[in-house]
């Protein structure tokens, strides 16, 4: 049985974290059974971050990787088909949502504003999880963000970045349907991971205010969401 070791869910949504809940997506897109491992303790994971996937002996870290060793070991045919083009643009996404990733981590954990929102919404979904706890990783975050680079950003400007980003991805998806045609792609998978984590979540930052504006992204996320039983 393939383990998918991942952070806690968070309102509703199987994972609080983008890429986790992408590979959550894909394996459940592919009908591959799995169970789901939540922690958030990332010591035993490959490079120290989650998610990570453990299949048989072998653990295999970041989404991509993840979804590449899926591939391989099980024969996915969840992208099989792509042209060359569709490929490049899933790649193209991809780098776009890592963009996007921490303006929407500066979101939760930086901006004062929607901290303790995001905080205490995580002590009532975690058992066991204290404040303290919590106040680490806060500074550990404040670190990465200072040498990432986002950190040294007003949030004004911040969010500018990830609104564009947003509004790069909705040009692609001006109405409703999937980013390569009828059925989903991995791809999907990973723009669902993205979307969710901030339309679901009722903390209302500048991520969320633009995202309810883009229809295609809305009705794509809804989509997703109900096709993997959200």
């Amino acid at each position: 049985m393939l383990t998918l070791f991942s952070y806690p869910g968070l309102f509703g949504l199987a994972d609080n974290n983008p890429y986790g809940l992408k590979v959550f997506a894909v394996l459940k897109l592919c009908g591959l059974g799995f169970r789901q491992d939540y922690t958030v303790d990332a010591s035993a994971a490959p490079r120290g971050q989650l998610p990570y996937l453990r299949d048989g002996e072998m653990s295999v870290g970041d989404s991509d990787g993840i979804i590449a060793h899926l591939t391989r070991r099980h024969g996915l045919a969840l992208d099989a088909g792509m042209t060359a083009r569709e490929r490049a643009i899933d790649l193209m996404i991809r780098r776009t949502l890592d963009d996007l990733y921490w303006v929407m981590s500066f979101s939760r954990w930086k901006d004062d504003r929607f901290w303790p929102l995001f905080r205490d919404a995580m002590l009532a979904a975690v058992p066991g999880l204290s404040s303290a706890v919590l106040d680490v990783a806060r500074e550990y975050n404040f670190q990465r963000y200072h040498y990432q680079g986002i950190g040294r950003f007003e949030p004004e400007q911040a969010y500018a970045r990830g609104i564009a980003d947003l509004d790069a991805l909705a040009e692609l998806l001006p109405g409703p349907g999937f980013l390569f045609g009828a059925a989903p792609h991995s791809a999907d998978a990973g723009l669902y991971g993205f979307l969710a984590n901030i339309l679901f979540y009722p903390i209302e930052t500048p991520l969320k205010a633009h995202l309810v504006t883009k229809a295609g992204l809305v009705a794509h996320c809804r989509a997703l969401h109900a096709l993997i039983g959200g």
